[in-house]
C-alpha cells in the first residue's frame, strides 16, 4: 500500500509539471505497388490539473493510513 501511494504522489507530481503530452503516429496515407506517402500525425493528451492535485492527495491520505495501521 505504502508503494501505490507513493507511485500516485510522483504520478499527481508529473502531471502537474507537464499539463500536455504530445504523441506522433505514422500512418499509410497511399499505397501503390511501390510507391507509397507515409504520414505523420501528432496526438496531443491534455492533463487537467486536477487530476494531479487528486493523485497528490490520494497518494498522501494512503500514506498516513498506511503508518497508521503499521503503528497499530
Amino acid at each position: 500500500m505504502r508503494l501505490l501511494a507513493i507511485v500516485l504522489i510522483i504520478v499527481g507530481i508529473v502531471a502537474l509539471a507537464v499539463p500536455t503530452i504530445t504523441i506522433t503516429t505514422t500512418e499509410r496515407a497511399v499505397d501503390a505497388g511501390f510507391f507509397s506517402i507515409d504520414v505523420k500525425k501528432p496526438h496531443t493528451i491534455f492533463l487537467n490539473p486536477y487530476v494531479g492535485f487528486a493523485a497528490v492527495a490520494a497518494g498522501i491520505a494512503m500514506l498516513f493510513a498506511s503508518r497508521r495501521t503499521d503503528a497499530a
